[in-house]
């Protein structure tokens, strides 16, 4: 059991039959009255965020999230296929539970998926990841007045923003949380 005095960024804890990991936390003492901790909560299960306050002395046990590294495999259809590599177990997951984390994934990438008492409810791809673009215009020199920006398709299908001078063909690093293009490989 966690108390709210002692929350801290990042923790996961269960809260009304949900689990709620810490986004903010503040311990507020106001000159009148009692102490509260107000936070920022994410529901880890349907991505929602709100906003509560607690007592400092309120406890709430601290749930389990597990985060195991699988590989990616294949798409079949709306299920997304997906390997442990120590077991060899495969997990196949539909198009709802991954949403859009996989757009800057190859198959046989490693990602990360996240389970609370065996049921998966997220997948987290690798910060980084280096794909080949795949499509863009040609950059013109002197063409600087949109931002010096072009898009560009990469291997896996998504949209990103690159500048004039990346051509086809080139291998690009790509920031997954952002979707920014970070550099030339």
């Amino acid at each position: 059991m966690i108390s709210a005095g002692d929350f801290r960024n990042g923790l996961t804890v269960e809260m009304e039959g949900n689990v709620f990991q810490i986004l903010e936390f503040q311990h507020v003492k106001p000159g009148k009255g009692a102490a509260f901790v107000r936070t920022k909560l994410k529901n880890v299960i349907n991505g929602g965020v709100v906003e509560k306050s607690f007592r400092p002395t309120e406890k709430f046990p601290q749930a389990r999230i597990d985060r195991n590294d699988m590989q990616y495999l294949y798409a079949d259809g709306d299920l997304f296929n997906f390997m442990n590599l120590e077991t060899y177990d495969q997990i196949a997951l539909d198009k709802e539970t991954i949403g859009d984390a996989l757009k800057f994934v190859k198959e046989n990438d490693m990602v990360k998926i996240c389970s609370y008492n065996g049921n998966v409810f997220a997948v987290e791809p690798p910060m980084f990841v280096e794909l080949e673009v795949t499509e863009t215009e040609p950059g013109f020199k002197g063409d600087t007045a949109t931002g010096a920006n072009k898009p560009a398709t990469v291997e896996t299908g998504a949209s990103v923003n690159v500048p004039l001078f990346v051509e086809i063909g080139d291998k690009i690093k790509i920031d997954t949380r952002t979707g920014e293009y970070l550099s030339r490989v």
